[in-house]
């Protein structure tokens, strides 16, 4: 079954903060759930995160991070939740603009987290380097899980103008030509 990705329009102030202690305030914009019940959903998620980060000054290589980290969790969700969804938002804190990424579900949880983020780690005999990719990938990352009542991930990934990036490339390479 393929599902459909709800996208609401809301307002600064009615913005609830995060269920985790990693504080910021939502921008006016738009905040996407996309149900996770199948393979598709999980190509959907990525997608939806895409077009979220289009409206900030993502990097197209930032896109495509944040794009494989949803792969990784929603793919976590189907293998052991069967089911849960990801919320995607903008953020803003300090005068930056992120994108969050909540992905969550009411599967069995994880007994230890630390092991669960470590390469190589797996209870579904892959490769286990899901949430360890993932949290390399993203700027900010938590894991919260309670064994019987399921788990959430947080992930952040935070906007860099590419003229910030071309003179911190210029900045070095003037650097490294003066040493």
């Amino acid at each position: 079954m393929h599902s459909q990705a709800s996208v609401e329009r809301v307002d600064a102030a009615a913005v609830s903060p995060p269920a985790t202690p990693l504080r910021s305030v939502s921008p006016p914009g738009v905040r996407v759930r996309v149900p996770i019940e199948g393979e598709a959903d999980v190509t959907l998620a990525g997608e939806q995160v895409r077009r979220l980060a289009s409206r900030l000054d993502f990097l197209p290589s930032d896109v495509t991070v944040m794009a494989a980290a949803i792969r990784e969790v929603a793919g976590n969700i189907l293998a052991h939740g069967r089911r849960g969804d990801v919320l995607l938002h903008l953020i803003q804190k300090r005068g930056r603009l992120g994108v969050a990424i909540t992905a969550r579900d009411r599967g069995p949880g994880i007994a230890d987290v630390s092991q669960a983020l470590r390469d190589g780690c797996s209870t579904a005999g892959s490769l286990g380097l899901g949430l360890a990719s993932a949290r390399r990938l993203m700027d900010e990352f938590r894991v919260r899980s309670e064994v019987g009542r399921g788990t959430t991930v947080t992930m952040r990934k935070w906007a860099r103008s590419r003229l910030d990036v071309r003179a911190r490339i210029r900045s070095s390479s003037l650097r490294a030509v003066s040493s």
